[in-house]
Parts: C-alpha cells; sequence; structure tokens
C-alpha cells in the first residue's frame, strides 16, 4: 500500500488550504481514512476522519473549520482547512485503514 500526500504549503492565518492523499496498491473504498498532524515538539494529534460510508467526525480543535472527503473513484482522499491558525502549523498526515501513513506534508501557517 501506498500513500502519497499533497497540497501543503505556506499560507497566512485566517487563509485556506487542501490535502489531498491518493493510496495505491489496496482496495480503497471499504476502509476507513484519517488526517493526523505532528507538531515540533508535540505528540501526534488526530484530525479527521471519514469512515467507508462516509460518516466524518473531527476533534473540538478543528471542527467547523475542517473537512475531510473522500473520492473512491480516484482512490484520494482530502482534507479540506479553512480560517487557519498559526497553531495547525504542522506536518500532516494520512492514514488508511488501520495502519497504513503517508510520509506527510507539512502546512506552515504565519503571516
Amino acid at each position: 500500500v501506498q500513500l502519497v500526500e499533497s497540497g501543503g504549503g505556506l499560507v497566512q492565518p485566517g487563509g485556506s488550504l487542501r490535502l489531498s492523499c491518493v493510496v495505491s496498491g489496496s482496495a480503497f473504498s471499504i476502509y476507513a481514512m484519517a488526517w493526523y498532524r505532528r507538531a515540533p515538539g508535540k505528540e501526534r494529534e488526530w484530525v479527521a476522519s471519514i469512515s467507508s460510508g462516509g460518516t466524518t467526525t473531527y476533534p473540538n480543535s478543528v471542527k467547523g473549520r475542517f473537512t475531510i472527503s473522500r473520492d473512491n473513484a480516484k482512490r484520494t482522499v482530502y482534507l479540506q482547512m479553512n480560517s487557519l491558525k498559526p497553531e495547525d502549523t504542522a506536518v500532516y498526515y494520512c492514514k488508511f485503514g488501520p495502519a497504513n501513513w503517508g510520509q506527510g506534508t507539512q502546512v506552515t501557517v504565519s503571516s
């Protein structure tokens, strides 16, 4: 299984980014997907999840600002991030199924 993330970058506070994660090498639609992040000096933090049926969940820290979605035909999961804050700065990772991780994409929120 291979996961390739993209879409990270530098954005000003209040801005938006959309992350993508393409999965290859395994059945896609039957598995849940999730996004996590790790900020410098901090533990990895769960950011969003989407079930195989499309049910989404979020922690309070990003609820209302981040949206996870999936396109099974493209084997891709997305993370739309709006109203970004400096504290959202981290490396973002997608997770496929129970134990497959991408390489991460850096998101930096700074003026």
